[in-house]
């Protein structure tokens, strides 16, 4: 930008596909991300919720991802 002003980014939400499963990395939003896919038809078992550790994750009805 100019006269002085930069830009600020901040990521919001962070979602990568690793070997064939959603990773849901980061999600600073109220949108439960993980339901939303669900509802558009990806399995639960192809969805990582990546901000958890693999022994939070393994208590979830999500993939556990390692």
């Amino acid at each position: 930008m100019n006269n002085g002003q930069r830009r600020i980014y901040g990521c919001v939400t962070q979602m990568d596909v690793i070997n064939g499963k959603i990773w849901i990395q980061h999600n600073g939003t109220e949108i439960d991300f993980a339901e939303e896919l669900v509802q558009l038809g990806i399995p639960k078992q192809d969805i990582v919720i990546g901000f958890h550790t693999p022994f939070i994750r393994k208590m979830t009805e999500y993939a556990i991802g390692i």
